[in-house]
Parts: structure tokens; sequence; C-alpha cells
């Protein structure tokens, strides 16, 4: 078969869940048996989004092989198990800065270099993958494009698309999702934006092939006629993407309205009767997925500590959470925490009543030292607790500090002068002055203690867990997960924490770096210099947010029976 090309764009208004369409898309093909692939095209011209303030553009996700990228690959992975990479995600910057570098390179002879021809054809080149194509053989390409029909910076992209239409004829689809508002004065649906939108699609030539009317009301057949006349849309191809109690049941959603039969359809594709006809489980085990999500209803409470008060900032944070808490059967009822406000004299309040608590991963002095004091609390108080990147590393401070005696312990990223940098920059950091993609990026291997936490949480997983881990020789086990950081564990305190209950269970075999710390005579108590929650996918949720959530939810059965 020859490869089918998906293109998602959005109009309107930003923020419509074009990448939840997109994943939703890629797991319906999946659940068909086709091999997907799903990529992402942001107007921006940083080169990646690894400089951006969390603010600014959410979570920065990070791919295996070390790519800093958009937060909505992080909802490809969950959804469809594919691990992406730095091919999927691609910014502006990143296209001219290729076109800039050949032409100082002399590859175009001396001519002129225009956003057309130079530009699109780069764009195009990528949205082909045709040299990854080769090697993995994928059937559907799904392409996401950031940002909203008529924007200024999306242009080069629409152009790009328009020509690939008109080159690959039945091989290639539109689909564009819009916004139909709720008037609640008028008490209406509004249909024209919707029609403005895809009018702005067709002035660039693009004619989409199916609609996904994104809505808080359900629409009504007469609603989706009037759409599908008005912008030259098959009825069939005119679907609703409704407001959702949980962002994993919009795939099941799409499935129920024949999204996926209408793009099979429209590529010149017979749909099969049965995704189970290709040999594949359909989506049994993703609604099996669901059913467990609607029987775990008891709450465990678990905190946030961190300083952006942001639910994208954390975006692969909660999802884990939420994720591990269903498959032991409990609600995680997730409530951030501001570091900022944090002190030891208030710390007891803020924490009141979770059964656990996540020290957040981030950069720069703000709010480390309420990072610290709910370590301390934590630590003191045997509460389960998970430090990510910079959140085991407040907890290593923390020790120092309080239990081993170095009062001003710190990383000397946050006190180039202290007596004791316990968090100290890799010594391949200290020549680099860049700040994009110059740091710990990607999976690295992290060789587990055998009589440890961590070590068991993982052993449990086996063999279901797709994380590419395998036994050391004779030593623990040997697991891979990915990194964004800087600063470690300065080796030459490792002996005195050791020593101390602070034990080092995880270490990277090649540089022997400390990878993970832990307090065996807590109940958990469990730092990472790694994110775990990149790892971690809807049938495949990470071991060690399985481990910790199932530690917080026994606690609260604790609790509750007293």
């Amino acid at each position: 078969m020859e490869t089918k090309y998906i293109f998602v764009t959005g109009g309107v208004v930003s923020s419509l869940g074009k990448g939840i369409i997109a994943a939703s898309i890629g797991k319906l093909l999946q659940a068909r048996g086709y091999k997907v692939t799903i990529q992402k095209f942001d107007p921006y011209i940083n080169i990646d989004p690894g400089t951006l303030n969390p603010y600014e553009h959410g979570e920065c996700y990070v791919t295996a092989d070390g790519m800093e990228t958009d937060l909505d690959l992080g909802h490809y992975e969950r959804f469809t198990g594919i691990e992406t990479s730095r091919h999927n995600s691609i910014t502006t910057g990143r296209i001219y800065k290729t076109v800039i570098d050949r032409e100082r390179h002399g590859d175009y002879l001396g001519k002129t270099i225009q956003v057309v021809p130079h530009i699109t054809d780069e764009i195009k080149r990528r949205m082909l993958r045709s040299e990854e194509l080769r090697v993995k053989s994928e059937e559907f390409v799904i392409t996401e494009v950031g940002g909203t029909i008529g924007d200024i910076e999306s242009a080069p992209f629409m152009e790009a698309i328009r020509q690939l239409r008109w080159e690959l004829g039945r091989n290639a689809v539109c689909v564009h999702l819009t916004y139909v508002p709720y008037l609640k004065a008028a008490d209406e649906l509004k249909t024209k934006p919707t029609q403005h939108s895809v009018k702005e699609l067709q002035s660039m030539g693009i004619q989409p092939d199916i609609l996904v009317l994104r809505t808080e009301r359900h629409l009504d057949d007469a609603l989706r006629t009037k759409v599908a006349s008005f912008c030259n849309v098959d009825l069939e191809c005119v679907v609703q993407s409704e407001d959702m109690a949980s962002i994993y049941e919009v795939p099941v959603s799409m499935q129920r309205q024949g999204l996926d039969v209408a793009i099979l359809r429209k590529l010149s594709i017979t749909p099969n009767p049965s995704p189970k006809e290709k040999g594949v489980a359909g989506m049994d085990s993703w609604m099996a997925f669901l059913d467990m999500q609607k029987r775990a209803t008891r709450e465990v409470h678990i905190a946030l500590v961190g300083k952006y008060d942001l639910q994208d900032a954390y975006k692969s944070i909660r999802e884990s959470l939420n994720l591990a808490g269903i498959y032991n059967n409990v609600k995680a009822r997730l409530h951030f925490v501001n570091s900022e406000e944090v002190t030891t004299e208030n710390v007891a309040r803020l924490l009141e009543g979770m059964a656990g608590v996540i020290i957040c991963p981030g950069f720069g002095q703000r709010g480390i030292e309420g990072k610290i004091a709910a370590a301390e609390y934590c630590r003191t108080h045997d509460v389960p607790t998970f430090g990510i990147c910079l959140g085991m590393q407040m907890m290593v401070i923390e020790f120092a500090r309080n239990v081993l005696g170095y009062q001003d312990a710190n990383s000397s990223e946050m006190s180039a002068d202290t007596h004791h940098p316990v968090i100290d920059l890799m010594e391949e950091q200290k020549t680099v002055t860049n700040m994009g993609g110059t740091m710990r990026l990607g999976a690295y291997e992290c060789l587990l203690s055998p009589d440890s936490k961590t070590y068991a949480a993982y052993k449990q997983m086996q063999p279901s867990t797709p994380l590419p881990h395998r036994e050391g020789p004779g030593v623990g086990l040997l697991i891979k997960e990915r990194h964004r950081h800087r600063y470690e564990f300065n080796n030459q305190y490792k002996e005195v924490y050791e020593q101390a209950g602070m034990r080092c269970v995880g270490i990277n075999p090649d540089v022997d770096l400390v990878e993970i710390v832990e307090i065996a005579d807590h109940r958990w108590y469990i730092g990472t210099q790694f994110h775990p929650e990149y790892s971690s996918t809807v049938l495949h949720p990470n071991p060690l947010f399985m481990s910790f959530v199932k530690t917080c939810s026994s606690e609260e059965c604790k609790v509750d029976s007293e």
C-alpha cells in the first residue's frame, strides 16, 4: 500500500484539541492494523520549545533520541504507544535554519532564496518523511499543523499542504477542526465561525475533506447538514467533538461517529467490517482501560509541589498519575501547591490530607526553598514522596542540610560558592554556552540495585512494560529512561549519603552518574534524575508511578478505615 497522508489543521481559535484528535486518529488506524506515525509542525521561529517558558508553551516534552518538543508529542505517545523522535517535531525555526545553512553552503548555486519554493519545498520534504518511511514502512503519516488558519506564521505550511494535496491526489486528506460556540443568551449554537474558517482554508486552495466540530453542546443532524452544505463536505464527514469526562474517551467517540471509516473512504481504502479482521485486538484493551476508569471512584489526594501554576506545565506528570490511579482502581485528585509559598512554618497545613507528594521538576532559583521544606516535612513524617529531576535534587540537598549537617549544602546552579555542592554541573556541561538543546537529553541506561523499591517496581511490571530493560550481569536490572538536565548528584558525597540512609540505587553504567536515590526505611521516598513520566502510556503506565500511587492508595485505605 502506498503511504497515505492525513493533515490536521485548526480554525476559529487555538487550544481546540488538534493534538487529541490527531492522536485519536492514529489510535483508530492502529486498531485496524495499520502502521502509523504522527508529527507536529509548529509555526513559531524557535528551533524547539526547550528555551520557552512553561507559562508560554506548557510542558517541554523530550523524545527518546533527545529532542525537546511540543507537549502534543506526549499525547501521541500516550495514545498510540509509538516512540517518537526528532523527526516528529518540526518548527519554522528548524525549517528556516536548514534552508539558510544550505544557502550558506552554496547548495542553491546562487539562486534567490524565497519562501516559495525553497521554504515550502523543505516543509514538503519533512512532511513526506521519505527517508524515515524507507526504514519504518509506515502506512499512514498524520501531520498536525499548530496555530490557527489565517495566522501569518502558518501561511507557508498551508501552501505546502496545498501543493501536496495536488501532488498526492487520493493519497492525502485534510481534517479540519473548528469551533461551534454556544450563545447562552440566544440559546443557540452558531456555525458561522466554522463557515468562515473553512472559507479561509478554501481561499488558500485547500478544501477540507473532513470537519471535526468542537462543541460544548450536542449537535443535531440538522446543524451538521447545514455545515456540510455550506462547507462542501459530505455529511458523513462532519463529526463532532463534544466535551468528554476524559480525553481518553475521544477515540471511542470518534470511532462511534465513523471518523476512521470516513478517512479510509476518502483515501480510496475499503474499510474492514471489523478491526479484528487484520488480526489485531482493535480497541479491546482501550475499552477495558475506560471501564477501569469508570470504576475507579475512590479518591487519593496527591500534592504537586512546583512553581508553575499551570496544568500544561506538568502535563505528563499529571497524566502519568491519572493513569497509574486508574490501574490501581483509584482516582488521583491532584492539588497544586506553589513552592514559592511553602515554608517550614506552613508546610504541614499546605500538605494536610495529602496521601502523597510529587516534588516537581523545573529550572532556576525561584521556589526551591519551598521544595526543600516540603521534602523535609515528607521525609520526617513518612509521607510517600516522589522527586523528579530538580525535585530529586531538592531531596538530596534537604538530606544534606538536615541529616548530614551541611548547613550550606546546595546545588552549584543555585549557589556557586557553596562549600558543599552536593548537586554539581556535569563535567561535559562546563564548556557549554548555548542554551537550547545542549542539556543531557534523551534516553540513557540506568542499573537498578536488586534490593531497592525501584527495582521491585520495574521488576513487577515485566514483561508487560514496553520499556527496554534487561537483567544486568548479575547485578540488578537495566532500564532506560529519558533525561533533561545539566546538573547531577555529586559522587564525592555518595559514600556519606549511603552511610546516613539515602541510598543511590540507580546508576548509569557508562559514566557512573547517580540516577535514583531512595530511603529504604521510608514507606516510599524516591527521587529520580530522569523523567519517568515521558514513558508512561495509556496501556503501559510507568512502573514508578504505579508503585507510588499504589503506596498512596494503600495509606489512604488505612486512614479511611480509622
